[in-house]
């Protein structure tokens, strides 16, 4: 079964940090080498059950997120094979020296959980907003990172991460996601996935932002405009094939996604397209600015991650488009 579309997107009953937890236990049963590492928030990411179930294999390291990733460096290097949480700013920028050597550098096998990305941090604020994580983490050679945007894909994604060996940035949202795929979808890292057909423009979005452009489409069509809607969910290594077809077939891009239009998902396809086949393009994000303390609605609002702002973006690179201009 591949990745199929659901038809009927409404707030998911289990929360994501349910499902994870779910899933990890699931897999340690499998396998013993599997065991989870988090600095202080057990609670928060709904971890209690497996450390009550694997105590021996559950490692709270407190609030020390560079050491907990010296740890799960060691792990690997015994071969268990670690996935170590805390909140997105402290699991990348926070410990970025451990997770660039001890991880990469030094080529271990561990996967990285920062949850909260972006607005979704909500009353937590600022100093726990995470708009650059995807920033911080594009630049360690050899990751792979992923934004699983819903329980469906979160589970595919958690079981196939298991296998390979690498290091994993996993940027995931703890509550309850908006439900994109039908139950038993299966996905391959490193593929997009199409959602919507279409040939006018071609909207490429992560995360929450699926949501948003795929609501952004209907009102598109409703307009007589015709956008394909893909989900981006691996942000490295990027599909290239997938965004040059695009350029190829729409002429024009907007991209959408929950973190700084700097280095984020936007810059990843724009450098694809400036080397392969330029179009138009506009990005929908946060626009260098640091987070703030506020209900996410409000957040979604201040910092443009709406639908309507997907749409005005698109009929911007629409206008671009029909003129032949590559300029603002």
């Amino acid at each position: 079964m591949t990745a199929i579309p659901t038809k009927n997107r409404v707030k998911e009953e289990k929360e994501m940090r349910q499902v994870y937890c779910e899933t990890l236990m699931e897999l340690a049963d499998e396998n013993q080498n599997i065991v989870v590492l988090d600095a202080d928030l057990m609670s928060s990411m709904g971890m209690v059950a497996f450390a009550e179930s694997y105590p021996e294999r559950t490692f709270n390291v407190g609030v020390q997120e560079a050491n907990m990733i010296g740890v799960a460096a060691g792990l690997s290097a015994t071969g268990k094979i670690p996935y170590a949480h805390t909140f997105g700013p402290f699991a990348s920028r926070r410990c970025f020296d451990q997770v660039f050597l001890s991880g990469g550098y030094a080529k271990n096998n561990i996967r990285i959980t920062g949850s909260d990305p972006g607005v979704t941090a909500a009353f937590n604020g600022g100093t726990h907003m995470p708009f650059e994580d995807i920033g911080l983490m594009r630049n360690i050679p050899d990751i792979t990172i992923l934004e699983p945007v819903d329980t469906t894909m979160l589970k595919d994604i958690i079981k196939q991460i298991s296998q390979p060996f690498g290091l994993f940035y996993i940027r995931l949202l703890r509550k309850n996601a908006i439900k994109i795929y039908e139950e038993g979808s299966i996905f391959k890292i490193g593929k997009a996935v199409d959602l919507i057909d279409g040939q006018d423009v071609t909207i490429m979005a992560t995360g929450i932002m699926v949501n948003e452009a795929l609501n952004a489409a209907v009102e598109l069509e409703s307009k007589g405009i015709s956008a394909r809607v893909i989900n981006m969910f691996t942000i490295k290594p990027i599909d290239a094939e997938a965004i040059i077809k695009a350029a190829m077939e729409t002429g024009a891009i907007v991209t959408c996604e929950n973190h700084n239009i700097i280095n984020g998902l936007g810059s990843a396809v724009a450098e694809v397209i400036v080397e392969n086949y330029p179009v138009p393009m506009e990005r929908v994000g946060v626009k260098d600015l640091f987070g703030e303390v506020g209900p996410e609605s409000y957040l979604r609002e201040r910092f443009g991650l709406t639908s309507r702002e997907i749409i005005n973006k698109v009929e911007r690179v629409l206008e671009r488009k029909e003129r032949g201009c590559y300029s603002v």
